[in-house]
């Protein structure tokens, strides 16, 4: 347990030394709240009707904007090889990194949602609805681009290889994202929104630190 500790301590300290990715992410995703009522138009009925899918997509592309440098640094700079030898498993590693991957990138974007909301003339229940499906959801988006990174670790254009493997596995996400928070009228699915993206986020943080340990060893060898 402490070796995992440390290793989210780690990562962390190593995240806020560099502070300009976690900065990053939110221009960008507070950048496409500013861009997107330009673009549609001042109509508030629009902007609200289209809030909920635009800040499921704000969110799933500023999560992929970390991904080139989330294992490829560790890799470049011999980490990778020697955690192959550590005290614990190198799943165990991987779901560290995960953990803290989602502290430092959905974690602020889910902070900084109210702003969004602020921007789409979003309404209170909706706003909280929202926060609480980017809380379930998000974990999946994170769990998903990192394993896309671990597979692209090796190759020239990791970086712009792991986003395109990525966003199809992310549609289910999505829908369910933007159903949870505007479901149709006496449908009540919103409710099933909920649990799928609370299971489809645990069976991604359950099986997918086996994967990235998998792709990992592969690059090692």
């Amino acid at each position: 347990m402490e070796a995992f500790m440390a290793i989210i301590v780690r990562d962390i300290r190593l995240t806020l030394r560099s502070g300009g990715s976690t900065i990053t992410l939110l221009a960008f995703f507070l950048s496409v709240g500013v861009i997107i009522p330009i673009a549609v138009g001042p109509d508030k009925e629009t902007l609200a009707r289209l809030a909920p899918a635009i800040i499921w997509i704000a969110a799933l592309l500023s999560t992929l904007l970390g991904l080139d440098r989330l294992f490829v640094a560790d890799h470049e700079d011999g980490t990778n090889a020697s955690l192959h030898h550590a005290s614990i498993s190198l799943e165990a590693i991987s779901f560290a990194k995960l953990i803290v991957h989602w502290l430092v990138s959905a974690l602020p974007l889910i902070v900084a949602t109210p702003f969004m909301a602020i921007m789409l003339i979003m309404d209170m229940p909706t706003l909280l609805r929202t926060i609480a499906a980017l809380m379930l959801g998000t974990p999946a988006l994170v769990a998903l681009g990192a394993f896309g990174a671990s597979i692209a670790v090796t190759l020239k254009r990791g970086g712009v290889l792991a986003p395109i493997l990525i966003m199809p596995l992310a549609v289910p996400v999505l829908i369910f994202g933007v159903s949870a928070i505007s479901p149709a009228p006496g449908s009540g699915t919103s409710e099933a929104a909920f649990m799928f993206l609370g299971a489809l986020s645990l069976l991604a943080f359950a099986f997918t630190p086996f994967a990235i340990a998998l792709a990992l060893r592969a690059a090692h060898e």
